[in-house]
């Protein structure tokens, strides 16, 4: 799904696995890439977890910061970053408040709710330009440098 008209991003304040409080506030100025993910070290989020990891260098270098999101507590997702190298930020969202507001709360198979996979690209000025929805975790992160790249020669 693409975003055709930027809107502002909403705002959070979420804990990383460390403690340090985070708000969209805090990546004002830069690129942001935050993505919605359901549990830490189950097979896809792992996958997409790893696309991100191994994108992170190429997203740095065009000015973007990486954070996933999901309702995992501080300790796993230390024990998840550890396991798999992950080398950018992940918050906590035990509330699901920042979920919820960026859309990525919904029904699953089988008719359950949970947090949905999804990944926003907010530009400098704090507005969301891309929402991918439904992603496949599998090249994810190329996926994401490929469209930073036309967003930024587009700008």
């Amino acid at each position: 799904m693409t975003t055709s008209t930027p809107y502002p991003a909403p705002d959070f304040s979420l804990q990383d696995s460390e403690g340090a409080l985070h708000t969209l506030a805090d990546y004002r100025g830069t690129w942001l890439v935050l993505y919605f993910y359901p549990k830490d070290d189950t097979p896809g989020c792992t996958v997409e977890a790893c696309a991100m990891r191994d994108a992170r260098d190429e997203l740095t270098e065009l000015g973007a910061e990486v954070v996933g999101v999901s309702r995992d507590e501080a300790a796993s997702h230390e024990k998840f970053k550890a396991k798999h190298s992950l080398n950018f930020t992940l918050l906590s969202d035990p509330d699901k408040r920042a979920i919820e507001a960026y859309g990525a709360w919904g029904k699953k198979m089988f008719g359950k709710e949970g947090i949905l996979r999804k990944t926003y690209i907010i530009n400098p000025e704090g507005q969301v330009v891309k929402v991918y929805g439904r992603l496949t975790p599998l090249g994810h992160g190329e996926q994401v440098v490929k469209e930073l790249r036309a967003l930024i020669a587009a700008a």
